[in-house]
């Protein structure tokens, strides 16, 4: 080992924790496990250690995304260690029942196959404290309509990179709508041709940009949603 290596287990937690949010940032998936092992040796609980360490390092990585700073296979390599870390603590945070920000079921549209987008956002939510449930790819609408039934999420996030299959969003959205369930759940969508209009046009309650943004709006709208629900109840 070279003289100037870091020990991970010689760090306070303090420390370790700041390290954890430079090892998520560079990508370093063992560095992250040794990191998530360490802390929970020391009697942090899950959820601290999700909230300080993972998620915390992974809002950063988000924010520099978004700023242009990170690009697109940085971030994959921060959710990939992310995503290392979450494999030890997702079976003791269900044990324990850690409280979740929300549920989200993400797919892409029928007709697509592209899945990098699609795949940044469901980690990035997960990184953000979200519960993710991944259709994959080619979704007719019968998938999305079975796994709202069957997951209850509190959002659906579709995603289309071809001018082709964005349309498919429409088709979702308006069966949602015919079923009377659209408003019971919050609607993302996303993907390179997209912009806001389309969004509205197909009534998405919003269009996300980037995978940060994605984050961000879904935060925001599951705190308005638990505002109004508090204010009728």
């Amino acid at each position: 080992m070279a003289d100037d290596e870091i020990i991970l287990s010689e760090l306070s937690d303090d420390e370790l924790v700041q390290q954890m949010h430079d090892d998520l940032y560079d990508g370093l998936k063992e560095e992250i496990e040794e990191g998530t092992n360490i802390l929970l040796s020391r009697g942090w609980t899950p959820y601290d250690l999700l909230t300080e360490a993972l998620v915390e390092g992974m809002r950063i990585v988000g924010e520099d995304f978004r700023d242009g700073i990170l690009f697109v296979p940085e971030v994959l390599m921060s959710a990939n260690a992310m995503k290392a870390g979450m494999s030890i603590l997702r079976p003791l945070l269900i044990e324990t029942g850690a409280p979740k920000l929300g549920k989200m079921v993400i797919g892409t549209v029928k007709g697509d196959i592209h899945d990098i987008g699609k795949n940044l956002v469901g980690m990035m939510m997960e990184g953000a404290g979200f519960d993710v449930i991944d259709l994959g790819i080619n979704n007719p609408v019968e998938n999305y309509i079975e796994a709202i039934e069957r997951e209850q999420p509190d959002i659906l996030g579709m995603s289309a990179l071809l001018t082709t299959t964005m349309p498919y969003m429409k088709v979702v959205i308006d069966t949602m709508k015919e079923k009377g369930i659209r408003d019971d759940y919050i609607v993302l969508v996303g993907g390179a041709p997209l912009n806001e209009e389309f969004g509205k046009a197909v009534g998405a309650d919003a269009y996300c940009r980037d995978a940060a943004v994605a984050v961000e709006t879904a935060k925001e709208l599951i705190k308005r949603r638990h505002n109004r629900l508090a204010a009728s109840a």
